[in-house]
C-alpha cells in the first residue's frame, strides 16, 4: 500500500513537470527526461524515508531491550552488577529522552527499599567519621550502591545554563546519605518520612510543584541558600536534629512547618507575596510582612497529609517512626504526576 502510494505520488509529479515544460514549449527530448529524473526522485526520496523509519523502530526496540535488561539486573547479588545497571540506565536516558523520567523514576523506587546502615545509629549527623566493628561486607556495598543512585539522580537533573528541564523526585521514605541536589531543577519533590543522613545540600535549588518533607528527619545539617520553592513547601512533622540554613531562600504559594522548629537557624526564609501559612510558626526565622496566619487543619480547603500526617506536631522515637513508614510505604508511591497531595488541595 506505502509503495503503492509512492509510485502514484512520481507518476502525478512525472505528468505535472511534462505539463510544465510543455507549456513553455520545451523540446520533446528534456520533456521526458526532466519529468522521468523528477518522477524518480519522488521514489528515491520515498524509499529513504521508509529506511529511515525502519532504522529508528529498530533503535526504539533496542531501547526497550536495553531498559527491560536493566532493570532486571538491578536485582542482581552483586554488587557491581546494580551499579552497571545504574549506569547503562542514565546512559539510555541522555540517549532516549523519552526514558528520562522513568529512569528517575526506578532510581528513586531503589532508594526507598528498606535499608539501614549501621554507622547511621552511631552518628547520624555525619556517618562517615564513625566505624561499625560489625558492619558486613554487604551493607557496605549496598552503601555504595545507593550513593551511585543518588549521585545518578543528581546528574540526570537539569541545572546551569542548560536545556531548562523539570522532572518529579519521589523519594517517599527513602534513607539518603550526604544528599545533593544543590543548582538542580525539580517539578515535584515528594519526601515524606524521608530520613536524611550526613549534610543534605540543596543550595539553589529549584522547584516548581510542591516540596513535601512531612514527617522527614533531618539527622544532619539542612542547606538550602539560594533555594526556590515556588509551588510551596511542608515541614509538617518534620524533625531537625542539627542546622537548617535558610540564607536567600524563598518559597511561594503555601508554608505548612513544624513544631518545635529547627535547634539552629542561618538567615531567613523569605515568603513570596500571596503565600499562605498552613501552621503557625513561632521560632522559625521568616522573612515578609505578608504572611498570612491560619494554624486551623485543612484552612483554605487543604488538608493534612494523606498518610496519616496531620499539622499537629507527634513526637515519636526514631524505631517508632521507621516502622511506621515500613509499614504504610507500598511499591508505585509515584501516582499521577497532576494529582495535588492533600497538603495542598485547594
Amino acid at each position: 500500500m506505502k509503495w503503492l502510494f509512492a509510485v502514484l505520488s512520481a507518476a502525478v509529479v512525472t505528468a505535472a513537470v511534462a505539463a510544465l515544460l510543455w507549456w513553455f514549449k520545451a523540446p520533446p527530448v528534456d520533456v521526458v527526461k526532466t519529468a522521468g529524473v523528477a518522477g524518480g526522485a519522488v521514489v528515491a526520496l520515498y524509499a529513504l524515508w521508509l529506511n529511515d523509519r525502519k532504522h529508528w523502530l529498530e533503535s526504539e526496540k533496542v531501547a526497550d531491550e536495553r531498559f527491560a535488561r536493566s532493570v532486571e539486573m538491578l536485582g542482581n547479588e552483586a554488587d557491581q552488577v546494580r551499579v552497571g545497571a545504574m549506569h547503562s540506565l542514565v546512559w539510555l536516558a541522555n540517549s532516549t529522552p523519552r526514558y528520562k523520567q522513568t529512569v528517575i523514576d526506578v532510581l528513586c523506587a531503589y532508594l526507598r527499599r528498606p535499608f539501614v546502615h549501621a554507622t547511621w545509629e552511631l552518628d547520624g549527623a555525619d556517618p562517615d567519621t564513625r566505624f561499625a566493628e560489625k558492619l558486613t561486607m554487604a551493607e557496605q556495598q549496598e552503601q555504595q550502591v545507593r550513593r551511585t543512585a543518588q549521585r545518578l539522580i543528581r546528574d540526570l537533573l537539569s541545572w546551569g545554563d542548560k536545556k531548562k528541564e523539570y522532572f518529579d523526585l519521589d523519594l517517599t521514605g527513602a534513607s539518603l546519605e550526604y544528599f545533593r541536589l544543590d543548582g538542580r531543577r525539580v517539578h515535584r519533590f515528594t519526601a515524606r518520612r524521608a530520613q536524611f543522613y550526613g549534610i543534605t545540600e540543596f543550595r539553589e535549588l529549584h522547584v516548581r510543584k510542591p516540596a513535601l518533607f512531612s514527617g522527614a528527619t533531618f539527622h544532619g545539617r539542612l542547606s538550602l541558600p539560594e533555594a526556590k520553592f515556588d509551588g510551596g513547601l511542608a515541614f509538617s512533622e518534620a524533625t531537625f536534629r542539627r542546622e537548617v540554613d535558610f540564607r536567600a531562600a524563598t518559597v511561594g504559594t503555601f508554608l505548612a512547618l513544624t513544631d518545635p522548629p529547627p535547634p539552629q537557624q542561618a538567615g531567613e526564609l523569605t515568603l513570596l507575596p500571596g503565600t499562605a501559612m498552613r501552621t503557625t510558626h513561632e521560632g522559625w526565622a521568616l522573612a515578609g510582612d505578608h504572611v498570612q496566619q491560619d494554624a486551623r487543619s485543612g484552612a483554605e480547603g487543604v488538608a493534612g497529609d494523606d498518610h496519616g500526617l496531620s499539622d499537629r506536631y507527634v513526637m515519636v522515637d526514631d524505631d517508632e517512626a521507621r516502622a511506621r513508614w515500613l509499614e504504610r510505604e507500598r511499591p508505585g508511591d509515584e501516582g499521577d504526576p497532576e494529582t495535588e497531595p492533600h497538603e495542598v488541595k485547594k
